[in-house]
């Protein structure tokens, strides 16, 4: 299926969606209702999996989707959507939630920097990109541990200079066949 179909059944079918008022069901305000935000993996299994095995529905909370579940930069745009849940939408608690098998724990960063030079990135770019300071093989890089990199991700919430006091910032794993989540940080310990 071509890039193009792709686009145009999402479009016919939303045309249908939005003339049956399909969306009165998923209607609810900005603001989660269970004041939760959480920082969770692009994986494809945890779609529909993670909201279900954590009990949330649409409105329930606000949710923070990247490769890894990662804050790789704490001054970046993750912990910015963190920031804003926070002071701006009412969230009151964060929750890390990593998954076992993981694309990101098997990231090989030269495997991947080849894949871009193989569709189309001109050497000249990465040379460029290299020579302004930027490592590729390092910010590309994934991680070892999947609980290990939740236990950072927490980390790097609870020291951040513009946390609120006293926000509970908890990390889990739930494994992406069953659902089942493995707490790994109890936020409320202080």
């Amino acid at each position: 299926m071509s890039t193009s179909t792709h686009l145009s059944n999402i479009i016919d079918y939303n045309r249908k969606f939005v003339e049956s008022k399909e969306y009165e069901a998923y209607r609810t305000s900005k603001f989660p209702d269970k004041k939760l935000v959480v920082i969770t993996c692009m994986d494809t299994r945890l779609v529909e999996l993670l909201p279900k095995a954590m009990n949330f529905k649409n409105g329930d909370v606000k949710v923070i989707k990247n490769a890894g579940a990662i804050i790789s930069q704490p001054f970046g745009s993750v912990m910015r959507s963190v920031l804003v849940a926070l002071y701006e939408l009412n969230a009151e608690e964060v929750i890390v939630v990593g998954h076992y098998e993981c694309g990101m724990a098997s990231l090989n960063a030269d495997h991947m920097i080849q894949k871009m030079i193989e569709r189309g990135v001109s050497e000249e770019v990465m040379s460029t990109l290299e020579n302004s300071g930027i490592r590729l093989s390092k910010w590309l890089r994934g991680f070892d541990n999947v609980t290990a990199a939740v236990e950072h991700t927490v980390d790097t919430i609870k020291k951040h200079p513009l946390l609120p006091p006293n926000v509970p910032v908890h990390g889990m794993v739930i494994d992406p066949d069953t659902g089942e989540l493995d707490l790994v940080v109890e936020g409320y310990d202080k």
